[in-house]
């Protein structure tokens, strides 16, 4: 994928924005509704959503497994919350983020989710995807992977509980 490539998907939800922003900023939650990531964790001396502070994200697709060192960049509660993907050796990579805004209804939102390559995806990654993880179009993958979070937010925020039941 090129440097500009961006997909997103917007979902109404009936939780209020701050609810929102709070379970969305809680990275350590990120795996009950993301298709890919298993695990992540704040790290250093970041114990919550400011811009800045770094966590760490396990990521898995099919019998492949990868950490990312993502960073926070913005933080502005309820209304967005955003941090860039970087994967070493090659620096950052994505930006992701969520717009919150209050729904038409008392006590609703709206919830959007948007990545953004910011630089083009190295070769050698691009090698990664197509063959160890049997991705042919990543950029069509991330866009499903943002549908498919998005709905399982809904779940999480809305009580239906997510994977795990939470």
């Amino acid at each position: 994928m090129r440097k500009g490539t961006s997909g997103q998907a917007t979902v109404s939800v009936a939780v209020p924005p701050e609810e929102v922003y709070d379970t969305v900023s809680d990275v350590t939650r990120i795996p009950e509704w993301s298709p890919e990531c298993a695990h992540a964790r704040w790290v250093g001396d970041a114990d919550g959503p400011v811009v800045g502070a770094k966590f760490v994200g396990v990521n898995r697709r099919g019998l492949l497994r990868w950490r990312t060192r993502p960073r926070v960049v913005a933080a502005s509660r309820p209304s967005e919350f955003a941090f860039v993907m970087s994967f070493a050796p090659f620096g950052d990579l994505t930006r992701w983020t969520y717009e919150v805004e209050p729904g038409e209804d008392e006590g609703t939102s709206l919830v959007t989710e948007r990545f953004e390559m910011v630089r083009d995806l190295p070769r050698a990654l691009a090698t990664v995807e197509r063959t160890l993880m049997r991705v042919p179009d990543r950029e069509k993958d991330l866009q499903q992977n943002i549908e498919t979070s998005l709905e399982r937010l809904r779940e999480v925020l809305e009580g239906g509980g997510g994977r795990d039941g939470r």
